[in-house]
């Protein structure tokens, strides 16, 4: 009997790489929620000019998804998609704020100390 080796010998490398690549990344939830939905936001991403370097010439765009398409199929298809539904149910909650994140990281102001009840316990 020779050797067992290993299957996953190059410890994960291309995965990280992979999660680290910028070339597709979209907006965030966040920036999506604050920024485009705004009724006169989603109207001006709507109706945007024409641009030769989009896909579609900029004219075929999802606003939740932050995404171009070719044509008006493609997108109208891309509308009926289990993808496009479960990014408008995420939408749907509301997004963190600042605060919100420094108290569940245990920063938040109800825990800390001010100098006045520093002076007072010495």
């Amino acid at each position: 009997m020779g050797r067992l080796r290993r299957s996953r010998t190059h410890h994960a490398r291309r995965d990280i790489h992979r999660a680290s690549r910028t070339r597709a990344r979209t907006k965030d939830l966040d920036q999506i929620q604050l920024i485009d939905l705004d009724p006169k936001n989603r109207a001006a991403l709507e109706a945007q000019p024409l641009d030769f370097e989009k896909p579609g010439l900029a004219q075929h765009y999802c606003v939740e998804c932050a995404k171009y398409y070719e044509t008006d199929i493609a997108l109208r298809s891309h509308w009926r998609s289990k993808v496009h539904k479960k990014r408008c149910r995420a939408l749907k909650e509301p997004a963190y704020t600042i605060e919100e994140s420094e108290r569940a990281a245990g920063l938040g102001k109800e825990g800390k100390r001010t100098s006045s009840t520093l002076m007072s316990t010495a």
